[in-house]
Protein backbone atom coordinates (compact mmCIF):
# COMPACT_ATOMS: atom_id res chain seq x y z
CA UNK A 1 0.00 0.00 0.00
CA UNK A 2 1.13 3.56 -0.77
CA UNK A 3 -0.12 6.68 0.96
CA UNK A 4 -0.06 9.99 -0.89
CA UNK A 5 -0.46 13.51 0.48
CA UNK A 6 -0.69 16.55 -1.80
CA UNK A 7 0.03 20.12 -0.78
CA UNK A 8 0.67 23.51 -2.33
CA UNK A 9 -2.69 24.39 -3.80
CA UNK A 10 -4.35 27.75 -3.35
CA UNK A 11 -5.77 30.85 -5.00
CA UNK A 12 -3.61 32.63 -7.56
CA UNK A 13 -4.18 35.32 -10.15
CA UNK A 14 -3.94 34.56 -13.88
CA UNK A 15 -0.31 34.52 -14.93
CA UNK A 16 0.83 33.49 -11.47
CA UNK A 17 2.65 30.38 -10.31
CA UNK A 18 2.15 27.56 -7.84
CA UNK A 19 4.18 24.53 -6.91
CA UNK A 20 2.34 21.36 -5.91
CA UNK A 21 4.00 18.63 -3.88
CA UNK A 22 3.05 14.99 -3.40
CA UNK A 23 4.66 12.99 -0.63
CA UNK A 24 4.51 9.21 -0.87
CA UNK A 25 4.94 6.78 2.02
CA UNK A 26 4.51 3.06 2.54
CA UNK A 27 5.65 0.62 -0.15
CA UNK A 28 7.41 3.30 -2.17
CA UNK A 29 9.92 0.81 -3.57
CA UNK A 30 7.09 -0.63 -5.65
CA UNK A 31 6.32 2.65 -7.44
CA UNK A 32 6.88 2.67 -11.20
CA UNK A 33 5.34 5.87 -12.44
CA UNK A 34 3.75 8.85 -10.78
CA UNK A 35 1.38 11.41 -12.22
CA UNK A 36 -0.76 14.45 -11.61
CA UNK A 37 -4.40 14.43 -12.62
CA UNK A 38 -6.96 17.19 -12.24
CA UNK A 39 -10.71 17.41 -12.13
CA UNK A 40 -12.64 20.60 -12.75
CA UNK A 41 -16.29 20.97 -11.69
CA UNK A 42 -18.58 19.07 -14.03
CA UNK A 43 -15.69 17.53 -15.96
CA UNK A 44 -13.95 14.19 -16.00
CA UNK A 45 -10.61 13.69 -14.30
CA UNK A 46 -7.80 14.22 -16.80
CA UNK A 47 -4.10 13.48 -16.89
CA UNK A 48 -1.94 16.58 -16.49
CA UNK A 49 1.59 15.17 -16.39
CA UNK A 50 3.35 11.89 -15.66
CA UNK A 51 6.88 10.82 -14.84
CA UNK A 52 8.42 7.36 -14.88
CA UNK A 53 10.98 5.94 -12.49
CA UNK A 54 13.55 6.60 -15.22
CA UNK A 55 12.61 10.26 -15.45
CA UNK A 56 10.68 10.24 -18.72
CA UNK A 57 7.88 12.78 -18.69
CA UNK A 58 4.61 13.30 -20.51
CA UNK A 59 2.30 16.31 -20.51
CA UNK A 60 -1.16 17.03 -21.75
CA UNK A 61 -1.05 19.55 -24.59
CA UNK A 62 -2.76 22.35 -22.68
CA UNK A 63 0.04 22.58 -20.08
CA UNK A 64 3.10 22.02 -22.25
CA UNK A 65 5.60 24.83 -21.80
CA UNK A 66 3.88 26.01 -18.60
CA UNK A 67 4.01 23.06 -16.20
CA UNK A 68 7.01 20.99 -15.17
CA UNK A 69 6.79 17.65 -13.37
CA UNK A 70 9.69 16.37 -11.32
CA UNK A 71 10.40 13.60 -8.87
CA UNK A 72 12.83 13.13 -6.02
CA UNK A 73 12.65 9.66 -4.50
CA UNK A 74 9.33 9.55 -2.69
CA UNK A 75 8.29 13.08 -3.55
CA UNK A 76 6.79 14.45 -6.73
CA UNK A 77 6.32 18.06 -7.74
CA UNK A 78 4.37 20.06 -10.27
CA UNK A 79 5.68 23.53 -11.00
CA UNK A 80 2.86 25.50 -12.61
CA UNK A 81 3.67 28.79 -14.30
CA UNK A 82 1.56 31.23 -16.30
CA UNK A 83 -1.58 29.80 -14.76
CA UNK A 84 -4.88 30.32 -16.54
CA UNK A 85 -8.46 30.27 -15.23
CA UNK A 86 -9.01 26.99 -17.09
CA UNK A 87 -6.35 25.39 -14.87
CA UNK A 88 -8.77 25.69 -11.94
CA UNK A 89 -9.41 22.19 -10.60
CA UNK A 90 -8.70 19.77 -7.82
CA UNK A 91 -5.27 18.27 -8.48
CA UNK A 92 -4.56 14.67 -7.50
CA UNK A 93 -1.36 12.68 -7.45
CA UNK A 94 -1.29 8.99 -8.19
CA UNK A 95 1.22 6.18 -8.29
CA UNK A 96 0.76 3.63 -11.06
CA UNK A 97 -2.85 4.70 -11.33
CA UNK A 98 -3.56 2.58 -8.29
CA UNK A 99 -3.04 4.79 -5.24
CA UNK A 100 -4.44 8.31 -5.06
CA UNK A 101 -4.08 11.30 -2.80
CA UNK A 102 -6.96 13.30 -1.41
CA UNK A 103 -6.44 16.20 -3.80
CA UNK A 104 -5.51 19.85 -3.47
CA UNK A 105 -7.57 22.73 -4.83
CA UNK A 106 -6.05 25.13 -7.34
CA UNK A 107 -8.08 28.21 -8.17
CA UNK A 108 -6.93 30.71 -10.79
CA UNK A 109 -8.97 33.88 -10.63
CA UNK A 110 -8.59 37.63 -10.54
Amino acid sequence: QVQLVESGGGLVQPGGSLRLSCAASGRIFSINWMAWYRQAPGKQRELVAAITSGGSTNYTDSVKGRFTISRDNAKMYLQMNNLKPEDTAVYYCTTDGRWWGQGTQVTVSS
